[in-house]
C-alpha cells in the first residue's frame, strides 16, 4: 500500500473514530444526567444549576419514588402488557412470515406488500373507533384493551424482518424436509422456528421499547388506578398547581428504564445478528 493511500486511510479511520464517540456521548449523556439528578437533593437541584454535578447525594429519591407512587404496580402493568403484546407479535408475526415467505400463494407479494403498508398507518386514527368497540363489548379498563392495539401497529415490521430472514433460508432445506416427509407445522417446529431465535429476540427487543413506553393506548383505554403502566403512573409525581417532585421523577424513570437497559445489554450480539440476517442478508 503506498504512503499516501496509508495517509487517506488513517484520515478515515479518524474521522470515524470521532463520529462515532460523538453519537456515543450524545446517546449517553441523558442518561448520565439522569442518574446523577436522581440523586440529588430537591433543594440542590431547585436552586442550583440543573447540569451541575450534585452538592450532595442522596438516595432518598428512590424511596419518595415508590411512596408517591404506585411504582411498583405500574412496573407489573407494563411488564404483563409488554409480555402480552409481544407473544402475539412473535406468533402471529412468524406464522404471517412462513405463510407468505415460505409456503407462498397467489398473491402472497401482494398480501405482503399490504401488511408492510400498515407501517406508514399512523396509531392516533384506530383511538375513536377501538374506543367505540371497546365499550361495546366490555373491553375497556382491561389488559387485552392495551395489548391487541399495540400488537397490530408492531405487526407489520414484525412481518417484513421475518420474512427477509425465510427469504435467506436456503429453499433446499425445507425441500429435504419435505422429501423425508415432514409437512408444513412440521417444518415450521423444527426447521423455522429455531433457525429464528436470532430473530425473535430483535423483534422482541425493537417492539419492547414501544411497548413499553406506551402512552397514548393506555391513557385512552385504562380508566382505573389498578391497570395504569409506566408512562401513566409517572402522572402521579405531578402535584397540586402543576408543581413536578422533579427528583423523585427522574428517579422512577431511572428505575423504569434499568429493565430494558439490561436486557439490551445481555442480548445486544443476537439483536445485532438479528437486524443483520432479518435485514439486510434478506
Amino acid at each position: 500500500m503506498s504512503p499516501r493511500r496509508r495517509q487517506r486511510l488513517n484520515v478515515h479511520r479518524t474521522l470515524a473514530s470521532v463520529v462515532i464517540w460523538l453519537i456515543v456521548i450524545v446517546q449517553v449523556y441523558p442518561l448520565a444526567w439522569l442518574f446523577i439528578t436522581s440523586i440529588r437533593t430537591e433543594q440542590d437541584f431547585a436552586s442550583g444549576n440543573p447540569f451541575a454535578l450534585p452538592s450532595e447525594i442522596t438516595f432518598d429519591n428512590y424511596a419518595r419514588a415508590f411512596a408517591t407512587g404506585n411504582l411498583g404496580l405500574n412496573i407489573v402493568n407494563s411488564l404483563i402488557v409488554t409480555l402480552g403484546a409481544n407473544l402475539l407479535i412473535v406468533l402471529l408475526g412468524m406464522m404471517a412470515a412462513y405463510a407468505l415467505q415460505v409456503l407462498g400463494f397467489r398473491l402472497s407479494r401482494f398480501v405482503r406488500g399490504l401488511f408492510l403498508i400498515g407501517i406508514i398507518v399512523p396509531v392516533q386514527i384506530a383511538l375513536v373507533p377501538l374506543f367505540i368497540d371497546y365499550s361495546s363489548v366490555d373491553l375497556l379498563d382491561t389488559y387485552q384493551s392495551m395489548i391487541i392495539p399495540l400488537a397490530a401497529f408492531s405487526l407489520p415490521m414484525s412481518i417484513y424482518l421475518f420474512s427477509s430472514f425465510y427469504e435467506y433460508i436456503p429453499r433446499e432445506t425445507y425441500e429435504a424436509a419435505s422429501i423425508d416427509g415432514a409437512g408444513p407445522y412440521r417444518i415450521f417446529g423444527q426447521i423455522t422456528f429455531p433457525l429464528s431465535v436470532n430473530t425473535i429476540v430483535t423483534v422482541v427487543l425493537v417492539n419492547s421499547i414501544f411497548i413499553w413506553n406506551d402512552f397514548i393506548f393506555a391513557n385512552t383505554f385504562v380508566l382505573s388506578d389498578d391497570l395504569k403502566t409506566i408512562p401513566l403512573g409517572l402522572q402521579n409525581y405531578i402535584g397540586a398547581m402543576g408543581n413536578v417532585d422533579w427528583t423523585a421523577t427522574f428517579a422512577a424513570v431511572c428505575i423504569t428504564i434499568t429493565p430494558l437497559l439490561l436486557v439490551f445489554l445481555v442480548l445486544n450480539k443476537a439483536m445485532i445478528y438479528g437486524l443483520e440476517s432479518g435485514a439486510t442478508k434478506g
